[in-house]
């Protein structure tokens, strides 16, 4: 029995509209090029910290950085971060710590980051205690500062010229933002309630937003945003509150969940500042879920003792804020210095607030790929601005 002519051209409709759907939604994915980032301008605290606060205020001692570099180099940890693997792998050296003013390299981008910064200017500053100096904001008047004196010692020329950026550099490069745990731990130490620390998300949230934008305007196209991780499984919160209610796992729940709140408010934000800012890319990058499966399941991943730190001194989590790692303390009459673990390639925690170079390179494995990620674009594709 055959169709009319009518049928077979409404059926031929029906195939071509089905078939474009597919393909508009599908090429598009499958076509996207490589990015192309000449630089790297990098914005947060500890967690991306590549010498700024040593530079300026307090430089990590031994044996911090005897993993890879054999020598403290002002990362806190035992050897590279999540930034540095993101360098490598985009072509890049290890960025320089903008506050360093020692054989510092900004021609392919710079680190604003300090360890112990936050987001809103914290009630206590580095030295007399507490936090960094070089909060969200300041991060941006040095990026400002950054962005129109290079160019000034680009034309002018000379042996600074090369160590600068291009100009063209600004619009092309990838930001990226890891910052916002020590805004809850500012709260936590002051002694604030859980509830409390979680109804100053929102005016946290409101400060990194408006950086974003200020930053944006200076040229940042490409972003790519750290959420927080489960701040609650690390040894400082679960020896400092040690009444907190306990998960399967063993980590403070409720320090989590104000993480998770936090994260949430983030991933509102990013939404917001899509429409706000329609020209630029953002990419939410759930890290929360990556470390904690670290914590969760480290034998899988060939880890152990997830929630005790290498370096460090006493207690079930080997952490004792006056007995840090590095520090030479006195116990029964004698001198003994705080050092780290046989094999920190096989821990999670380093010295109690940050992660080993072992995990740093987990975590970036498996956020690089675009897996966790919104929207679920590599690394090497977060130009884009949408799927489709």
């Amino acid at each position: 029995m055959g169709y009319s002519p009518k049928v077979i051209i409404s059926l031929f409709c029906s195939y071509m509209l089905i078939l474009h759907i597919t393909s508009s939604a599908v090429i598009p994915t499958l076509a996207l090029k490589d990015c192309e980032f000449p630089a790297i301008f990098n914005f947060g605290d500890s967690n991306s910290d590549t010498g700024g606060l040593a530079a300026s205020l307090q430089p990590p001692t031994t044996p911090y950085g005897e993993t890879y570099f054999h020598m403290p180099v002002g990362r806190f940890s035992d050897g590279r971060l999540i930034i540095d693997f993101l360098a490598k792998s985009l072509g890049h050296p290890y960025l320089s710590a903008y506050l360093d003013s020692l054989g510092t390299n900004f021609s392919h981008g710079a680190n604003f980051a300090t360890a112990a910064s936050t987001i809103r200017l914290p009630d206590l500053i580095l030295p007399a205690g507490g936090f960094s100096p070089f909060y969200l904001d300041i991060q941006y008047v040095q990026f400002l500062q950054l962005k129109s004196r290079s160019q000034l010692i680009r034309h002018r020329g000379g042996i600074f010229a090369s160590l600068m950026p291009k100009e063209e550099y600004f619009s092309k490069a990838l930001y990226t933002f890891d910052i916002g745990q020590n805004d809850l731990g500012e709260g936590f130490s002051s002694n604030k309630t859980i509830q409390e620390v979680n109804a100053s998300v929102p005016d946290i949230i409101t400060g990194f937003s408006t950086n974003i934008k200020k930053i944006y305007d200076l040229g940042a196209r490409s972003l790519w945003i750290h959420n927080m991780g489960p701040i609650g499984c690390l040894p400082y919160i679960l020896v400092n509150f040690p009444a907190a209610e306990k998960d399967e796992i063993g980590c403070a729940k409720a320090y989590n969940e104000v993480a998770q709140h936090f994260n949430h408010e983030l991933k509102q934000a990013i939404v917001q500042l899509r429409k706000d800012l329609p020209k630029a890319a953002f990419t939410y990058v759930d890290v929360y879920s990556v470390k904690y499966s670290l914590f969760k399941e480290p034998e899988k991943y060939g880890f152990e003792l997830p929630l005790v730190a290498c370096c460090g001194y006493g207690g079930k989590y080997n952490y004792n804020a006056t007995a840090e790692c590095g520090a030479t303390i006195t116990v029964n009459g004698s001198q003994i210095f705080v050092g780290s673990c046989k094999n920190p390639s096989t821990r999670v925690i380093w010295d109690g607030g940050h992660y080993t170079e072992a995990a740093a390179k987990f975590v970036f494995d498996k956020i690089s790929t675009g897996a966790y990620s919104d929207p679920p674009l590599p690394l090497k594709q977060a130009c884009h601005r949408s799927l489709n």
